[in-house]
Formats: structure tokens, C-alpha cells, sequence
């Protein structure tokens, strides 16, 4: 009888040992499956957050007609995400795109570099010329003033609303001067070059009038390079003042009257009544987690290499 005791009660613990190990390797395999589920969860959103999936041009692979829409917002400058690399990608792929009917270029800008400005304006042209089906049309929210009108002039069309700000055709160089400054607290100016311009513009030397007369003349050629790309643009359609040219700045209703715009309109009623296309796909170039710590590694390096500065700000469409 205690044999047979014996033998139910092993039979027994055997049963639980087994339902144990077996209950331990089902709460493994999930515990496994979740982890996996997780991580996988985890890269998606690293991989959107890259850009690596859900491309912007993929919009054109439905099948069905659309507007192209590219943002221009900030100043145009090589280390902005408003810099011509981003723009003249984004306006490639919305004019190779088989599907866009046509493209709007939204403009929110003050304006920026005269380079940066001018290669986006030569790329829109030879595009335009490339798909002289594809209508590019410029539409302006708030501001589209010195390098954005630059790029803007560009366009088949451009659209303002009343109150927007159209205009400063101008060059500009700025900087400062700390020699008065410099004199009251007793401080040297040791400037040694090897070259007798090379010292050009120092802000903590007296002004010199051969350098301010080439100055001019610097700024006066790239005014009338921007003069000439307005005049191209527009055409006919441009109702010359002495002021046009002179840096200042109109609201949407006086550009319409002095030709530097078309007429009033929006991204939506350029889309459905000019276009034809109501659909809008966004092209334009977003920043993503490895832009933004390039650029704070970058940030970082020059920190750390304070020389490697500029002495003044550079020439500006602004």
C-alpha cells in the first residue's frame, strides 16, 4: 500500500515538475515574442523618424493626378534646412514625379543668400524648361522678400494674399566696428597680414575708403545680377519705378499693381482652380534625427575651435 502511495505521489510531483517547465518555457517564448514586437515597434518609428521609410515622392505612385506642394520657410543659407540642396532635390522629385500636375513653391521667407537663392532660381528654370507641361507657380503667405523673391521670380505665376510682404529687392552687408570702443578701454589692435587687403573689413580697425568704395562696387554687381533675374521673370508684366529696385517693400495688393505679383491666391485655390489638381502631396525636404545630430556634433566641433569663426556676416539678400 505505501508502495503504491509512493508511486502516486511521484507520478504526481512529476506532473507538476513537467506543467512548471512548461509554464516556464510558454512565458519564455512570449516574453521573447513581446521583446521582439517591442524592438520591432521601435525601429518603424526610428526608421520614419529617418526619413528611410514612407518617402515623400511616394505620394505619385497612386495613380491619381496631384499638386506638388514645397515649403519655403526661414532664411535661405547653406546651413539651414532652406538651403539649395534641399529645395532643388525636393523640386526634382515633384517635377520627375509622373503624377503632378503641377507644383506650388509656399513662401514664408526674408530672404538669405544671394548663391543659395540663385542656384534654386537656375534649377527651377532648367526644370521648367525640361517639363514645360508641368505649370510652377509660387504662392505667398507672409513673406516673400529679398533671396525668396529672388527664387520666386522663377515661377510661371505668383500668388500673395493681400497683406503679404513683397518686395526688398536689395543687397546687404553688415557687420561692426569696435575701434571707438576699443580706444576708451585702451585695448591694441595687433592685426599683421601678408597681403595689404588681407585684413579687408576688420572690425577692430578704422574704416578704410578703398575697401568701402570695393565694397560698393561688390554689392552693386550682385544688385544688378538681381535685378536682372527679376527682369526675366517677369517680363512685361513688371511696371518699373525708381523705388522697385531700391530694397523696399510692398504688401500683397501693391506687387499685384506693380507687377511683381499676379494675383490673390492660396495653395488650396491655386491647386483646385489653377491646377486643376485638388490633391496635394508634400515634397519638401524634413530634417531627421541624423541631420539633427550632425548638426549638433557640428555645433560642438566649432565650439571647440573658436578661430575657425567668420569676422562679419556675409553678403545678404535680406
Amino acid at each position: 500500500m505505501s508502495e503504491e502511495n509512493n508511486n502516486w505521489e511521484r507520478g504526481v510531483l512529476e506532473k507538476l515538475a513537467m506543467s512548471a517547465v512548461q509554464e516556464q518555457r510558454r512565458t519564455r517564448h512570449w516574453g521573447i515574442f513581446f521583446k521582439v514586437l517591442t524592438f520591432g515597434y521601435l525601429f518603424l518609428i526610428l526608421f520614419l523618424f529617418m526619413g528611410w521609410v514612407g518617402d515623400k515622392a511616394d505620394g505619385g505612385l497612386s495613380g491619381k493626378s496631384h499638386t506638388a506642394l514645397i515649403d519655403l520657410n526661414g532664411v535661405i543659407s547653406s546651413d539651414s534646412m532652406d538651403n539649395a540642396d534641399n529645395l532643388i532635390g525636393s523640386l526634382q522629385d515633384a517635377f520627375e514625379d509622373k503624377n503632378t500636375a503641377g507644383i506650388i513653391l509656399r513662401c514664408n521667407s526674408p530672404g538669405g543668400s544671394p548663391v543659395q537663392a540663385g542656384l534654386v532660381n537656375d534649377e527651377i528654370k532648367r526644370l521648367r524648361a525640361l517639363h514645360p507641361e508641368i505649370p510652377f507657380h509660387v504662392v505667398v503667405e507672409d513673406m516673400c522678400a529679398s533671396g525668396g523673391y529672388y527664387i520666386a521670380a522663377a515661377a510661371d505665376n505668383i500668388y500673395v494674399n493681400k497683406a503679404s510682404i513683397v518686395g526688398s529687392i536689395g543687397v546687404l552687408m553688415d557687420g561692426f566696428g569696435f575701434t571707438g570702443t576699443m580706444q576708451k578701454l585702451g585695448v591694441e589692435r595687433r592685426l599683421m597680414t601678408a597681403g595689404e587687403n588681407k585684413g579687408f573689413m576688420d572690425p577692430f580697425s578704422p574704416r578704410n575708403p578703398k575697401h568701402d568704395e570695393f565694397t560698393k562696387a561688390l554689392l552693386t554687381d550682385i544688385h544688378q545680377q538681381f535685378i536682372d533675374v527679376v527682369r526675366q521673370g517677369r517680363g512685361k508684366r513688371l511696371k518699373e519705378t525708381p523705388e522697385m529696385f531700391s530694397g523696399l517693400f510692398w504688401t500683397g495688393d501693391k506687387a499685384i499693381k506693380m507687377g511683381l505679383a499676379d494675383e490673390i491666391g492660396s495653395v488650396d485655390t491655386v491647386a483646385r482652380d489653377v491646377i486643376k489638381a485638388e490633391d496635394i502631396i508634400d515634397f519638401t525636404a524634413r530634417e531627421n534625427i541624423a541631420d539633427r545630430l550632425a548638426k549638433k556634433l557640428g555645433a560642438g566641433v566649432a565650439s571647440a575651435f573658436p578661430g575657425f569663426g567668420a569676422q562679419m556676416n556675409g553678403v545678404s539678400l535680406r
